[in-house]
């Protein structure tokens, strides 16, 4: 669930723990078809996507890396892609952080073990397009510009805000961000991950900063926020996980709101709210490990996730496809879903990337403040 993200938003609108040990050999690209769907920057390569179809599934194994169940419908996303291609998915360590994934293509660089594809934060992806595949779906031109490369070398997914979840049995209500500094909050409010490494833990500190007079351009209130939380004994050093949510340990999690929200179904009185004022909103990065051990299945994917199907898939989870407002102008966005998108008070923030790198670059030499 620890990812970091590009904090971007629009209207309508988480990697793996490295393993060791591994010993297997990549497979053998030139006599499996491999080679060509390697270095393949469309389905017109390879001659069509039914010719993609029937490439990857000769491959018959796709390796994915942090994506927990739970995380923007991830689950059904896996089950829907493995069932409509009878393809193996091997899900990695899900519950780990965007660094992971890249940590985990590295060390497992040359065998049949590591990743093909990546969902990462934008920080970690745009400092490591170097192991990136470029690739365009068939669908690459009903994506807005701002949310994609322009030779595919990688594609925001799903988005959505920044939240507050919590359990009403437990704590009192929370209208504002700052809410959580009371004293019925004590030992109980959770962040999604270390913000030098997660997306949600690093657009949590953005929105702590939106909400206490900061901005895109000066993250340091947010620094200052999560200070203040530690010193009145608020902050509760535990990445939270369903689990932990469920159980009671973790009542108040900061964290984004699909995420958030999915406990709703599971925890009857878990409330999810974006504070007012102070809307941090951030896409994903979808990208292809340039290294891929299954190349044809990792492109195919691609073309899953970014179909009618794999957006209205991550819709049903709460995430905020990036295709939306292409597909509601279309007719096939799954309109019940749609609607029930929680709904965001004023302007939301957006970070460039000049702003992201800048505000990385903060929390690399500041955010021990709050854990040392």
């Amino acid at each position: 669930m620890n990812k970091i993200s590009k904090a971007v938003v629009a209207p309508l609108l988480v990697g793996a723990l490295a393993l060791v040990g591994a010993s297997c050999s990549p497979p053998d690209k030139e006599s499996d078809g491999g080679a060509s769907a390697a270095k393949a920057t469309s389905a017109k390569d390879l001659g069509g996507l039914d010719a993609l179809v029937k490439a990857a599934e000769k491959e018959g194994e796709l390796n994915v890396i942090a994506l927990p169940p739970t995380w923007a419908n991830y689950g059904n996303v896996i089950k829907g892609f493995a069932a409509k291609y009878d393809i193996k998915v091997n899900s990695a360590q899900p519950d780990a952080a965007s660094q992971d994934e890249i940590n985990a293509a590295k060390s497992l660089k040359g065998t049949k073990r590591a990743p093909d594809v990546f969902d990462l934060g934008q920080s970690v992806a745009l400092a490591n397009t170097a192991m990136f595949a470029p690739y365009t779906v068939e669908t690459f031109d009903s994506i807005s510009d701002e949310f994609k490369d322009p030779k595919g070398q990688w594609v925001n997914d799903y988005g959505g805000y920044m939240s507050i979840g919590y359990d009403s049995a437990k704590v009192p209500d929370v209208k504002a961000l700052n809410d959580l500094l009371g004293a019925k909050y004590k030992g109980k409010v959770a962040l999604n991950g270390d913000p030098t490494q997660a997306g949600a833990a690093f657009s949590a500190v953005v929105m702590a900063s939106v909400a206490n007079g900061g901005s895109a351009d000066d993250i340091a209130p947010g620094v200052e926020f999560f200070q203040k939380l530690k010193d009145a004994g608020n902050f509760l050093p535990v990445d939270p996980t369903p689990a932990t949510i469920e159980s009671g340990q973790t009542p108040v999690v900061i964290d984004w709101d699909y995420t958030n929200a999915a406990e709703t179904a599971k925890v009857k009185t878990w409330k999810v709210v974006v504070p007012e004022g102070a809307a941090v909103g951030g896409y994903y990065y979808q990208a292809i490990n340039k290294d891929a051990p299954h190349p044809a299945a990792a492109r195919l994917w691609q073309e899953y996730l970014f179909s009618d199907e794999g957006q209205n898939l991550y819709l049903a989870g709460g995430a905020r496809p990036v295709r939306a407002d292409d597909m509601e102008k279309a007719g096939s966005i799954n309109a019940g879903d749609f609607a029930k998108l929680p709904k965001v008070s004023g302007s939301p923030v957006l970070l460039t990337t000049d702003q992201t790198t800048k505000a990385a670059d903060y929390l690399s030499k500041n955010w021990s403040k709050v854990t040392g």
